[in-house]
């Protein structure tokens, strides 16, 4: 794609969030974090999540249909139970979005959780709704309505995030089918109208299972019609590379270089030598860099300090202007 350069120094959303942000609250957190992610020279900046509980917040805060529950899962994440079918109550997160724009230049990236993760996880039988897909297709409706108003305000990045889909690919199955996964999210991504510039990506799991389905990742490929794919791509396996090999030419892909759950530093030869290796499969113009996945997608479990986190996110930057020089 001929504007990738756009977004070539890429993050998933979610930041530590200050130890003071009930002080000093989340705008003027966000304000701070929009500053740190230009001293960082990224190519997209957001809110870091600080507004929200989780990256699932940003529907589940804004919709009805949804309760509470007290359990929390493996993942860290208090589950939530569908009661009914979904309905937005407003905007989404499109204010928030207004309001980076405001402070930078740099068009802001929004990340949301895709509906057929959100249907997956909240379904259950017997509480009102009568299926998972008939679950998805209602947030996806939601979503893709929201995708839309946030690209009429000036948003040009937005990630769908279901951790869902690797391990769908590896056989794993959950409330909604594989095929019932990838009508979902597609719903959510189709634009009547896409103003140049604008990027739908789908993050599909922050980790590529052992082995890689070939058909069934060109099958994940063909029947989401997003534009970019954000890949892990930090551990230097062959099924990371088949996640790769299987993408389509016409596909952007950001590459998740850096492990976000290790304080430890990545060697700079190896990791170039993974992306070079990447290159013998796809066009690296159409390619960006980034963490593997968000630093804290919980906001009271972040995975590192905000000290390691700025360092994986300067490497993850150095690395980028090994890979393109100064091109963006």
């Amino acid at each position: 794609m001929a504007d990738t350069f756009n977004y070539r120094i890429d993050h998933h959303g979610s930041l530590v969030r200050p130890t003071d942000l009930d002080t000093i609250g989340a705008e003027q957190a966000v304000q701070d974090a929009v500053v740190f992610q230009r001293k960082l020279r990224s190519t997209v900046v957001t809110d870091g999540d600080f507004p929200r509980e989780d990256f699932r917040s940003a529907v589940l805060d804004g919709v009805s249909g949804f309760r509470r529950t007290d359990e929390t899962g493996p993942d860290g994440l208090v589950r939530w139970v569908a009661e009914s079918l979904p309905k937005a109550n407003g905007p989404l997160v499109a204010d928030w979005a207004s309001k980076l724009a405001e402070l930078t230049v740099i068009a802001p990236k929004v990340a949301l959780p895709s509906p057929a993760y959100l249907a997956a996880t909240t379904y259950r039988p017997g509480l009102g709704v009568s299926s998972a897909r008939e679950l998805g297709e209602a947030l996806a409706e939601i979503i893709q309505a929201e995708i839309a108003l946030l690209v009429s305000k000036g948003v040009r990045l937005i990630q769908l995030n279901n951790p869902l889909l690797l391990g769908q690919l590896a056989g794993d199955r959950g409330a909604l089918s594989f095929d019932d996964a990838l009508a979902v999210d597609a719903l959510a991504v189709r634009l009547d109208e896409r103003p140049e510039g604008v990027r739908i990506g789908v993050c599909p799991g922050w980790a590529a299972p052992a082995e890689v389905d070939r058909a069934a990742a060109e099958h994940l490929y063909a029947e989401i019609p997003a534009d970019r794919w954000i890949l892990p791509f930090d551990q230097g396996t062959e099924a990371e590379l088949d996640l790769v090999r299987a993408l389509p030419e016409d596909r952007d892909v950001c590459l998740g270089v850096v492990d976000a759950t290790v304080p430890e530093l990545e060697d700079l030869d190896t990791v170039l030598a993974r992306i070079d290796a990447a290159g013998e499969l796809k066009d690296l113009e159409d390619a960006a860099l980034s963490p593997s996945r968000g630093f804290a997608d919980v906001a009271n479990s972040p995975l590192l300090t905000a000290e390691e986190q700025r360092r994986k996110l300067v490497l993850v930057e150095t690395l980028a202007r090994y890979v393109w020089g100064n091109e963006f």
